[in-house]
């Protein structure tokens, strides 16, 4: 989310020394512009670094328990890591760590994967201390509702007042709207749902004079590149898209209110970006200034003009500031390393995972094309309507592989053959003309191409899984599995198209501890003033014994158990009547219910208690979630108790041949 003083390096800690929201905005404001006018100074007068070309990475990362859900551990492992390239993230069970930067040349994806490989060791051994692992996933499969509530949130100043300000612009919750293969609905409260998307973020240095040109190559390969490297379809237990993450983070943080979405243009914050780029990277900052309010008040310190005059470099904090609060997906960034200005390019829309070499492929992908594309076909303004790149970025979150994308000459081609047939040799050349060896070029192209022809992204192999777990009936068991074989082959160290679909099975650990872990969402409700004739039909159609009655804004009103039903019917039946009664004529009002995250333990004692069968499930609000039947226990029961008999018959075995 910040900008970096170096590719990849810790920003500078003077901008983190004042409080956000002290002090005066139209200080900042002041300063912002400062910065400006210094940077297109800068630029003007080629003082832009430009003889030296430098990638850098950022990695996010997922912390889970020992039951492979969210583990709020971040500052635990953050003090005993104790190191400054590891930093804190919008979650408590998230973490970033900042690799050194690195020159584009000789074995330097070789020496990224190597700084990969420690980095996440060492903030693996910490989460073991703490009974954690990490896990690389662009959202992380356990994720649930209860999981992105402000009770997670990094207790930071800045992350508070972001989202405070964020709420306050909106004026009023967050829509959520994804439709894919199956389609997610809902609204929130925070700018939490952000924390469900960690990335592989790589940054690029390029020359001042050249940056134009890069830049909108940068867009031009973001379709094919997303296409080839997603690995983020499920949130929620639903299959949405191949990057749900473009869509998720859009919306989750989108600050406009229902005013400027509806009716004016103005786009969100998270976006691809409107056309191509004319005249130099202070553009786009000029763009991102005069559309996006500052989200921090108060004055940073430095006067960046002043610094120019005086012959220093100056830090451009404010306008670094703001621009770690605008989220393009190509971003320009700003930095000064080793006393010498320079800009880089930040890709932001690569996933996190699905292992280790797999991100370094994905690295060495976009790298490639950055250097090969732009010496095929010089700017590509030229040569494409920024529309048409545009859509080929969203076709490719949408549908990955199978993408449909308008290219150069005015040719339709699929992702995948686009890939395998141009760009993936073009990259290869790319990494060629930066003189890296053939070997790191062989190695990890040689896994984008693999992976492509196999059509075996992260996602594809997710979306395969999540089917062949169809099995297991809860959603916490089909996560728990999910997560714990994504565990198991990123330690393996081989790259997704070479992981085998998963299995069904029942994945280890304590995966129905709450009710929301084993509830059924998928209901059938009646309202309070339909017959009680239809509340049978749904009974005797669905195989159900229970139908709640919900009002029209899905608040639980009462209960139907096919019990009460059979004997209103039965003593009509007798009478030979024919009743127009309806729901609320015999439902029970006094409805024992319980909320998503009542202990399941606690649930079937209150169960036993009331001798009752079915337990509805509501939130806060008293909206109906869910429902726990007697059905749902026995099927959790049934495996467990499975496996309890098989472990005392082996036992019955050792003792008897013993």
């Amino acid at each position: 989310m910040t900008d970096r003083t170096t590719p990849n390096r810790p920003r500078s800690r003077a901008a983190d020394h004042k409080v956000p929201g002290s002090g005066d905005h139209r200080e900042f404001t002041r300063e912002l512009l400062r910065d400006l006018q210094a940077l297109e100074r800068m630029v003007v007068a080629n003082q832009i670094e430009s003889d030296v070309c430098r990638v850098g990475a950022e990695q996010e990362l997922f912390i889970v328990d020992r039951d492979w859900m969210p583990a709020p551990l971040s500052s635990e492992l953050l003090e005993e890591i104790d190191d400054p390239r590891f930093t804190t993230e919008l979650a408590r069970y998230n973490m970033e760590v900042n690799l050194d930067p690195l020159v584009l040349r000789d074995d330097c994806l070789t020496s990224l994967e190597t700084q990969l490989r420690d980095a996440i060791a060492r903030a693996a051994k910490a989460a073991r201390n703490h009974d954690g692992s990490i896990i690389l996933a662009g959202i992380l499969p356990t994720l649930s509702r209860r999981h992105v509530t402000l009770e997670y949130m990094t207790p930071k100043d800045r992350y508070r007042k972001l989202n405070e300000t964020m709420t306050r612009l909106r004026g009023g919750p967050y829509d959520l709207r994804i439709k894919g293969r199956d389609e997610m609905m809902l609204h929130h409260d925070n700018v939490m749902l952000e924390a469900c998307n960690t990335s592989f973020q790589i940054h690029l240095q390029v020359a001042g004079h050249d940056f134009v040109r890069c830049y909108n190559v940068a867009q031009l390969i973001s379709g094919p590149v997303l296409a080839a490297t997603t690995n983020s379809p499920v949130l929620f237990d639903r299959q949405l898209w191949s990057e749900t993450r473009i869509a998720l983070f859009q919306q989750g943080i989108d600050d406009r209110s229902r005013h400027l979405a509806q009716f004016r243009s103005k786009p969100p914050r998270v976006s691809f970006g409107a056309r191509w780029l004319e005249r130099s990277a202070v553009e786009v900052f000029e763009e991102d200034i005069a559309r996006f309010r500052t989200l921090f008040g108060g004055g940073l310190g430095e006067n960046s003009i002043e610094e120019l005059a005086a012959g220093r470099v100056p830090q451009l904090l404010a306008l670094r500031q703001h621009n770690g609060t605008v989220y393009r997906w190509n971003r320009p960034c700003y930095g000064v390393s080793d006393g010498r200005p320079h800009l880089r390019i930040e890709c932001r829309y690569i996933p996190s995972g699905p292992s280790i070499v797999d991100e370094v492929a994905n690295a060495a992908l976009w790298l490639g094309l950055m250097a090969g594309i732009t010496k095929r076909c010089g700017n590509p303004a030229e040569l494409l309507p920024f529309g048409a790149v545009r859509r080929n970025f969203l076709r490719a979150a949408r549908s990955g592989l199978a993408a449909q994308f308008l290219w150069l000459e005015g040719k339709q081609v699929t992702a995948q053959r686009l890939l395998l047939d141009e760009l993936i040799p073009l990259a290869r050349k790319g990494l060629r003309d930066h003189g890296c060896t053939a070997g790191d070029i062989d190695r990890y192209l040689g896994i984008i191409e693999a992976r492509v022809a196999n059509r075996t992204t992260g996602s594809n192999w997710l979306v395969r899984s999540h089917d062949m777990l169809s099995e297991v009936d809860t959603v916490a068991g089909r996560a728990a599995g999910l997560v714990q074989e994504m565990h198991a082959h990123q330690q393996s160290g081989k790259p997704v198209h070479e992981w085998p679909t998963l299995e069904p099975s029942r994945p280890t650990g304590n995966y129905c501890a709450t009710v929301d872990q084993i509830m059924t969402t998928d209901l059938f409700t009646i309202h309070p003033d339909e017959l009680i004739h239809l509340a049978a039909h749904v009974m005797d159609w669905k195989h159900v014994r229970h139908v709640p009655v919900e009002d029209e804004q899905q608040h639980l009103v009462g209960l139907i158990s096919h019990r009460v039903l059979l004997r209103v019917l039965a003593r009509q039946a007798t009478a030979g009547e024919s009743s127009s009664m309806r729901a609320r004529d015999i439902m029970t009002t006094d409805v024992v219910a319980v909320t998503p995250d009542t202990p399941t333990l606690e649930a079937i004692e209150l169960l036993h208690k009331n001798e009752i069968s079915c337990l509805p499930v509501v939130n806060d609000q008293g909206e109906l979630v869910g429902i726990l039947t007697e059905r749902d226990l026995i099927r959790i029961a049934t495996p467990l108790l499975r496996r309890f008999l098989n472990h005392a018959q082996a036992d019955d075995r050792i003792e008897s041949d013993a």
